[in-house]
């Protein structure tokens, strides 16, 4: 067998290992999966009619706001299982289980392909659910199966980044503790963008903020696929920060188990 059919199988057994982990706690998975619905039905049914009559387009009031925030509210379901991989990382630095899989003939990548996949698999789930309450309030995409397979790419693009991102910070955390707390500032990024209120209704240095950092663009091009609205450049931006996310954060990973290793 190659080196490469080693890697592939020795992830894969990785993979089926962070999945078993999903099926003995279900109540983690649960809870990422919740915090975006619980956002979503909040701002829809608490500030929807107001904040969709100031959108400023259409007929306001409820409905349009549900249009309008589901693509910030999938993000947040991206950034609520980063957390968790974090955590889920942290334990695998802190708990001695990396020292045992050292003593073993296994592929070093194998160990980080399994949280990234497994990571994946976990935000696409939350995610289905975030869309699937959307769907049920009122969210009422224009996109046809083009627009949903570019929309789904855009992200798992982005999310494998986030992965990534989260899986670095969980290998530097000091403590389980800590590394729950590392990710916090990516669940705040949806709300310092475009994804709850528009970024031309911002104070001039927040409006600054939020139409620079790398959560804006992926919810425009979001936005802009499912509801027909068009995506500018929000697309090639989302690709270039996903890539740079992607490849910094994996070289700080891989750099960091291999120290630990």
């Amino acid at each position: 067998m190659s080196t490469l059919s080693y890697a592939l199988s020795d992830s894969a057994t990785m993979v089926r290992r962070q999945l078993k982990h999903m099926r003995r706690y279900p109540s983690l998975t649960l809870q990422l999966a919740g915090l975006p619905v619980v956002m979503l039905l909040m701002f829809v049914y608490v500030f929807g009619g107001t904040l969709g009559d100031g959108l400023g387009a259409g007929s306001g009031g409820r409905g349009e706001y549900a249009d309008y925030v589901t693509p910030g509210v999938l993000l947040m379901a991206v950034a609520a299982v980063a957390q968790g991989t974090a955590i889920s990382a942290a334990m695998d630095m802190t708990e001695g289980i990396v020292a045992r899989f050292r003593t073993m003939a296994i592929a070093r990548v194998s160990v980080l392909t399994g949280h990234v996949v497994g990571a994946l698999v976990q935000t696409f789930l939350a995610a289905a659910v975030a869309l699937a309450v959307a769907l049920g309030i009122g969210f009422r995409p224009d996109a046809g199966p083009v627009e949903w397979v570019a929309a789904a790419g855009v992200l798992a693009m982005f999310a494998f980044a986030l992965t990534w991102l989260s899986v670095a910070l969980g290998m530097v955390a000091r403590s389980v503790e800590s590394a729950s707390n590392l990710p916090m500032p990516l669940m705040l990024l949806p709300f310092l963008g475009s994804g709850f209120v528009p970024t031309d209704s911002m104070p001039a240095g927040l409006r600054w903020f939020a139409e620079y950092q790398p959560f804006t663009p992926v919810i425009e091009t979001l936005r802009g696929l499912l509801l027909g609205s068009g995506i500018g450049n929000s697309g090639i931006v989302s690709l270039a920060w996903s890539a740079g996310i992607a490849l910094l954060s994996y070289g700080w990973a891989k750099r960091r188990y291999n120290r630990q290793a």
